[in-house]
């Protein structure tokens, strides 16, 4: 099963929207949203189906047992996080406490321990296709750990599928990189600005330390035509190959807040990232292509 990742160095480029569209047109039976932080692929993938969801650890949480604490002061001295609160009784700030266990290490009364606690859900939607993703809960970490989490779900029930679609993270953090582990080929979506071209490099410089093989798309590369060529420019410099453009198209707005994908209306975009896609396919699948 070939395994491809659509990602962004910013938010807001269009990556979801034109991960829908690819799952659209390749009428793909496997795909995953892997921004746990916020995902969105699920708004214009209806589900046909009820989730089934299970609970997700990550890092464990200070807890202190109040019958045994002796209120000694270390455990809030020595915390770094400032995460022990001491008014009547001794508590611990969920969101402060980063499970490093100090507090434990301190204590002479034995009243800290370490307990897992739930950091987001996992979901899995089995119809006709198979849906993977999850959510991170407000102020909890280890988002790279929960997106290993998704791949590995979406890959113990993958049927012999051709093709899995990949929604990740904007940006260059851990769940990009738990994104990147293991895919075939990379599509990296960039906007023609001053911002989007800086992120743009930074998201390549990743990938490229995973071998994977990378291909760019310009979303709304008629916001600044010259800052677009600047990007193809940068493209041919490091021999990486730019599947197309797509213009910036009200149509497309109209279509995502309806819960479509842009293909599913005819509108310029739609047409543009059939091309887009055409042209990723070929690539993914090693088909002479010249771009």
């Amino acid at each position: 099963m070939k395994q491809l990742l659509i990602l962004s160095g910013k938010g807001g480029t269009g990556k979801t929207t034109i991960a829908s569209a690819f799952i659209q047109l390749s009428k793909a039976k496997v795909y995953a949203d892997c921004d746990v932080d916020a995902p969105n692929l699920h708004l214009i993938m209806n589900q046909a189906s009820v989730a089934k969801r299970s609970g997700y650890y990550g890092m464990p949480k200070a807890h202190i047992d109040l019958n045994e604490c002796v209120q000694c002061d270390l455990c809030r001295q020595n915390c770094r996080f400032n995460a022990i609160q001491a008014d009547i009784d001794y508590r611990v700030d969920y969101y402060g406490c980063e499970g490093c266990g100090v507090c434990q290490a301190v204590c002479p009364a034995g009243a800290v321990s370490l307990k897992s606690a739930l950091a987001g859900e996992l979901m899995l939607y089995v119809h006709d296709d198979l849906f993977s993703t999850a959510e991170l809960k407000m102020g909890s970490g280890n988002s790279g750990m929960l997106v290993t989490e998704v791949k590995k779900q979406m890959k113990s029930v993958a049927t012999d599928s051709g093709l899995a679609i990949i929604d990740g993270s904007p940006g260059i953090g851990c769940p990009v990189i738990a994104s990147l582990s293991g895919v075939d080929m990379v599509l990296i979506v960039a906007e023609p600005s001053i911002s989007g071209i800086s992120d743009m490099e930074r998201i390549i410089k990743t990938a490229e330390k995973f071998h994977t093989r990378i291909a760019i798309c310009i979303n709304k590369y008629d916001t600044n035509i010259e800052n677009t060529r600047q990007i193809e420019w940068f493209c041919q410099k490091l021999y990486l190959p730019c599947a197309g453009r797509i213009p910036y198209d009200p149509d497309a707005v109209k279509a995502i807040n309806q819960g479509q994908s842009i293909v599913e209306m005819d509108c310029e975009a739609g047409r543009a990232a059939k091309v887009v896609f055409d042209k990723t396919i070929k690539l993914l699948f090693n088909e002479s292509l010249v771009l």
